[in-house]
């Protein structure tokens, strides 16, 4: 009766041990990889060990926090002619296969986990199948695919009597993962304050506990502090402008006279003048970095620089910012020169103009590389505009139908940015139209019609007969 359980035992082992031989053995693994750059051809590799035949082989792509599956590779040996159909149940020999899957050109979107499925036959009986799989994270870096560097709240004025706060903006875009994004100024890095928050536009100059240390890398020019001139003296001279009282008669014959519109003023003025608070010392930076993931798996980088300016100091300042990414072989570099407008030049349209005409005077560049980029204003010397306004601020001032009454006034555009300012004066001349009789036009410079002319006689004429 004793030995009946130890039978018992005996057999449950022995069919387990049968049950192991009949089952196969099988383990299955994806050799890792490490971060590939999109655009290269890469290769997944399934090894698998067995003992068993094998059945199929499935390759799977995993998508949406693996919810959905994507087959993207198929083997079944069912339809291969590559084995054999002999099978020997007495003899175990572990086999070590490897399925590969080749993608050519590999993009972002390829990004995310993958699984390889392998199934072998079970040993018992051909209807059952014994599966086991892999996976792996193919991990795919993008390098950025832009750089860009503005003036952040631009365009903006120049200030002469009180300190302001200037942001530089580094946008870069299309890199994953983030890159590394960090300035210098004249080739040489700048050691910022890490930031979470600028400070508000109206906050004041930004400061740091630290010492401020002496810029000696960078010498002062004497031109830089001298005080501007002005041709606006003679308005604060005796007597009036000459284009306050602009000439009456236009001239009698444009074919005799070949003449511009325009008498271009040969004195740029470059105002620039640095109260006392400005100082001879390095600024202190400030940085912040701020990220936006985009839709593609891909990271905007914007990187924000702001300091105290100082355009004693700053104007002609080169600044780069420089980006560090594992797809990169070298840096990615963009550079911007802070520079002051400085003789702006003026085209008018159309070259002769006559009374009635809508003349246009534009800003068509300057003598320099302006950044950040200039605001512009327009005002007439001693007098408003035509449309009555004081100024206009726009990089195009249009006078709709001259009339007369504008020959010889002058006009000054006012370009400015943080680093200074310039003003630049031009003299309209206004020819005879012929098409217009003298006397006939209006303060627009339209001519009155000839039969309004004659109704408004016509009406004075009853009024004075009904009053006698």
């Amino acid at each position: 009766m004793q030995a009946a359980p130890r039978l018992r035992r005996a057999s449950c082992l022995l069919l387990a041990a049968i049950l192991d031989l009949a089952r196969g053995y099988l383990t299955v693994n994806i050799e890792p990889l490490p971060p590939v750059v999109a655009g290269d051809a890469v290769t997944l590799k399934c090894n698998f060990k067995t003992d068993g035949r094998m059945r199929e082989i499935v390759w799977y792509r995993v998508t949406d926090g693996g919810t959905i599956k994507q087959k993207i590779f198929t083997f079944d040996a069912m339809f291969s002619t590559n084995y054999s159909h002999m099978e020997n149940y007495r003899k175990r020999e572990d086999l070590v296969y490897q399925s590969t899957v080749r993608l050519p050109e590999v993009r972002i979107s390829d990004n995310g986990p993958y699984e390889c499925h392998v199934g072998i036959y079970d040993r018992a009986t051909r209807e059952k199948v014994v599966l086991a799989s892999g996976n792996i994270f193919l991990n795919v870096m993008a390098p950025p695919t832009s750089i860009e560097v503005v003036a952040a709240d631009s365009p903006a004025p120049f200030s002469r009597y009180q300190a302001q706060n200037f942001t530089l903006v580094c946008i870069v875009s299309g890199g994953k993962p983030a890159p590394m994004v960090y300035f210098k100024r004249d080739g040489e890095p700048i050691d910022a304050v890490p930031l979470t928050e600028l400070p508000a536009a109206g906050s004041g100059p930004v400061q740091d506990s630290r010492p401020f240390r002496s810029l000696l890398h960078r010498d002062v020019d004497d031109t830089k502090m001298q005080k501007s001139l002005s041709l606006l003296d003679t308005e604060y001279r005796a007597g009036r402008p000459y284009t306050e009282r602009p000439a009456r008669s236009l001239t009698q014959d444009p074919s005799l006279f070949v003449q511009p519109t325009t008498e271009n003023i040969p004195e740029t003025v470059v105002s620039r003048e640095f109260p006392r608070w400005v100082h001879s010392a390095e600024p202190v930076y400030f940085l912040r970095h701020s990220r936006t993931p985009g839709s593609d798996g891909t990271v905007e980088v914007r990187a924000l620089l702001t300091w105290t300016l100082n355009p004693q100091i700053d104007n002609e300042a080169l600044f780069s910012c420089e980006v560090k990414h594992p797809a990169l072989s070298m840096p990615m570099q963009a550079e911007v020169t802070l520079v002051a407008p400085k003789g702006p030049k003026i085209v008018m349209t159309p070259s002769r103009a006559r009374v009635g005409d809508t003349v246009r005077i534009l800003v068509h560049g300057f003598q320099n590389e302006v950044f950040p980029e200039p605001m512009f204003t327009w005002t007439r010397v001693g007098s408003r505009l035509l449309d009555g306004s004081a100024e206009f601020d726009g990089k195009e001032l249009v006078l709709e139908r001259v009339p007369a009454e504008l020959n010889g006034s002058m006009y000054r555009c006012t370009a400015q940015n943080p680093l200074g300012s310039t003003d630049t004066h031009t003299r309209l001349i206004v020819f005879e139209n012929p098409n217009i009789p003298r006397g006939t036009e209006d303060s627009r410079g339209s001519a009155s019609s000839p039969a309004g002319v004659r109704l408004t006689l016509v009406l004075a004429l009853t009024v004075i007969l009904e009053l006698t």
